[in-house]
């Protein structure tokens, strides 16, 4: 069964930015001049054919992927009301994923889906590697989020801490 990928980032994700769907990947680029790409796509678990996360890769045009980081659907409570709605308890078959094996389905498998945590994490990681991608793209989508502020980093030159 297809994946419907364009339509989980368009649905689902609501990413602010224009990309490419290619086979089952979203692909986009922030600036011309610069070899780097975002890709994301679905994180298989050890189930063929179920998906329990997005994989995020950053990848140069000439030296493949440099950063990968994977966001699951658990983590980020993408399916946490249909989980609850069919009694999926956590560590349960099903729980936190959706599986692509039923062929004679004609809604997607990931329906239900609530992709907000998971924009928010694709939000963090845009903002490290291409910084501004996210507000130049939809700057009316940020408007009313509150920033979190990262923990102090304690200072440990000369073996003392910052107070």
């Amino acid at each position: 069964m297809p994946l419907h990928t364009r339509q989980f980032f368009d649905d689902v994700l609501q990413l602010p930015f224009g990309g490419t769907v290619v086979g089952d990947a979203f692909y986009a680029s922030f600036d011309t001049g610069s070899p780097l790409r975002l890709r994301i796509g679905f994180a298989s678990t050890i189930t063929h054919g179920e998906y329990g996360g997005l994989r995020l890769a950053v990848v140069h045009a000439e030296q493949g992927a440099i950063d990968t980081a994977i966001l699951s659907f658990a983590d980020h409570r993408t399916f946490a009301r249909r989980d609850d709605r069919l009694d999926i308890p956590p560590g349960g078959s099903g729980h936190s994923t959706f599986r692509d094996w039923h062929t004679q389905r004609s809604e997607p498998p990931w329906k239900g889906a609530d992709g907000a945590e998971l924009s928010r994490a694709i939000e963090q990681y845009t903002a490290v590697w291409f910084p501004g991608a996210w507000s130049a793209s939809a700057p009316g989508r940020t408007a009313g989020r509150t920033a979190r502020k990262a923990p102090a980093v304690p200072d440990t030159r000369n073996g003392s801490r910052a107070r």
